[in-house]
């Protein structure tokens, strides 16, 4: 049995404590009200019992909010130790005097910090932080200049940190290539710091900067590879593929590695446009030989990229087709009608189809590539749906919707199944049954597809528009002949055709769908003012029918792209975004307009 004076003490410590904690949920709460003065009352007594941080903390805050300084500064005071009181407190009594206005006590405050910096890499990194917790970045730089000279290394990457909040890119810049240097693991963050503080692309002189010094890094520390990495990364940035393709090349050539890099540099030069520096990559990797796991891919797109954008020139230079096809047949005569080669006859046909006029040698290609054995049946898909847009450039519509119905069945719910799903339902506008068509549009229009889906509502929008509605159905048949022959090339009849309807039925709800359709074939044919002429009539005299918007998108491209007019171009795209926002073009527009008025779009 406990004695009655043990139980009486340990009743007092029990209820001393609980009163104690009840202090502090209260001093706790009447601070987080804004009740400073009543906090205050309780936190003078629980501090000379509690003196844990957070208590110090909201102590130090209620002073402050009470414009205490004699009390704040005996609480801040009340934690030092004379000789072994650490360098970082003495920034929190400086900025208790800086709070104050109290500058000349703060400078001393600060200079004692400085005094008290031991040498070694934490105690810099500590008092640093202090400082920097205050913003005082200039006093933060001077504890990391006095630590290096009392001999502590390693601080580079604190360095980086610090010169680029202050703005000295030239310093970040030094500190980052020589943290590199003993460093190279560090690669990824140096670079996302140069990404989010130069912003080279934005910044033209901080790149040439950069660019410099890493250039000179590189002569320096001629086995490193990490400069030649960041070169390739610099290059890319500003969108300099040629110059990345070099320094990658080197990186390839020293680490004598598979290519991959310079294929993903590939990638990236080829999604910008530049087909040119992407032939490059890709034939240096097909060099490489048959051997290289590459190879027949880099041996594809070398020839892809040097073709495409011969086919997307207007008009088109069919010399240069005409001579990079005999290097595609040059090529497949070399390496064999194979599986690995099945994409480069599959594009040698396209062009021999619709750009040299040889459909039947186009057939040929894609019929041999379609008696591979083993032939993937993706690629087989590819292949049947280029040899169905050929039969229909032949006018053999029903042999192509044969095709097209083979590729639907293989793959119902994929990407070919819709594509092929939209091509027989063109088919069917095409031989004029518009109802059978309209059909199979409604049940693509769900889908998961965005490049289908958009196809298929455009073309629904047509035939809802100008024959749904209307009791006559000869000119929206018309109109479907005139756009199969402008399919197939054939101008001079598709105008015969819509000049046709025009003269029978003036006024008629296709006019803006002819005019645009006119217009294409004259960017087709080179006749850049026949196009811009016709277009602009669908803006002036069509504002409101479904093409106004395309017309005006089709504009602002060829101010921008053909003629180099961005005023002219950025009032295109302004008046789409304005009266039309829900158009399909918005999106791009708007990028485009941004763009040339300037805007950040990162």
């Amino acid at each position: 049995m406990k004695k009655p004076w043990i139980l009486v003490a340990s009743l007092f410590v029990a209820s001393t404590i609980s009163w104690s904690q009840s202090d502090l949920e209260l001093a706790e709460f009447y601070y987080n009200e804004g009740s400073y003065a009543q906090s205050k009352l309780y936190l003078d007594q629980i501090w000379k019992k509690n003196k844990t941080k957070m208590v110090f903390d909201m102590y130090y805050d209620v002073l402050i909010a009470l414009d205490n300084f004699d009390a704040a500064e005996k609480l801040v005071k009340s934690r030092m130790r004379g000789k072994n009181t650490r360098a970082s407190a003495y920034v929190e009594l400086g900025q208790l005097y800086l709070h104050f206005g109290r500058e000349a006590q703060a400078r001393e405050a600060f200079d004692e910090a400085m005094e008290r910096l031991q040498p070694n890499r934490n105690s810099a990194i500590g008092l640093a932080n202090a400082f920097l917790k205050l913003n005082e970045l200039d006093l933060a730089l001077e504890v990391y200049s006095k630590a290096q000279e009392m001999g502590v290394g390693n601080l580079d990457y604190q360095l980086v940190d610090l010169e680029g909040r202050r703005g000295n890119y030239d310093g970040m810049i030094d500190a980052a290539l020589r943290l590199l240097h003993s460093k190279p693991t560090y690669f990824r963050n140096i670079q996302n710091s140069f990404t989010r503080n130069l912003r080279v692309l934005d910044n033209p002189e901080l790149g040439t900067l950069l660019k410099g010094k890493l250039i000179a890094s590189a002569r320096t520390y001629s086995d490193d590879s990490v400069y030649p990495e960041l070169l390739v990364w610099y290059f890319n940035q500003v969108k300099d593929f040629a110059n990345a393709f070099i320094h990658a090349k080197s990186l390839d050539l020293r680490g004598k590695e598979n290519g991959s890099r310079i294929i993903e540099l590939a990638q990236t030069a080829s999604s910008n446009g530049d087909y040119e520096t992407a032939a490059l990559c890709y034939t240096y990797v097909a060099g490489k030989g048959r051997e290289n796991a590459y190879f027949f891919t880099a041996r594809t797109q070398s020839l892809r990229m040097r073709m495409e954008p011969l086919l997307n020139a207007v008009p088109n230079n069919t010399e240069a087709i005409e001579g990079l096809a005999e290097e595609y047949k040059q090529t497949l005569n070399d390496l064999g009608i194979t599986t690995e080669t099945a994409g480069i006859a599959k594009d040698l046909a396209h062009a021999q189809a619709f750009y040299l006029q040889l459909p039947d040698e186009a057939i040929a290609t894609l019929e041999a590539v379609l008696e591979i054995p083993a032939l993937y049946d993706r690629m087989a898909a590819l292949c049947k749906l280029e040899l169905g847009d050929i039969l229909v450039f032949q006018d053999n519509i029903w042999d192509a919707s044969l095709l097209f119905s083979q590729v639907e069945l293989d793959f119902k719910d994929d990407f070919f199944g819709h594509e092929a799903k939209f091509r027989n339902a063109r088919i069917s506008y095409y031989a004029g049954d518009f109802d059978w068509a309209q059909a199979q549009l409604d049940a693509l229009k769900a889908s998961t597809s965005k490049l289908i889906s958009n196809d298929a509502i455009d073309l629904s929008l047509l035939i809802t528009d100008n024959y749904a509605m209307d009791t006559i159905s000869e000119p929206m048949w018309l109109f479907a002949q005139a756009d199969l022959l402008s399919t197939q090339h054939r101008y001079d009849q598709a105008r015969t055709k819509l000049d046709s309807i025009v003269s029978i039925w003036p006024g008629h709800a296709l006019e803006d769908e002819i005019l645009m359709t006119q217009g294409h074939m004259a960017l087709a044919q080179g006749n850049l003012d026949t196009a811009l002429a016709l277009f602009q009539e669908v803006v002036d005299l069509h504002f409101d029918d479904i093409l106004a918007d395309d017309a005006l998108f089709e504009l602002g491209k060829l101010y921008e792209d053909r003629l180099g007019n961005e005023e002219a171009a950025a009032g295109y795209f302004e008046q789409l975004l304005f009266d039309y926002p829900n158009s399909l073009h918005a999106v791009e527009a708007r990028r485009r307009f941004r763009v040339m008025r300037g805007d950040d779009i990162e």
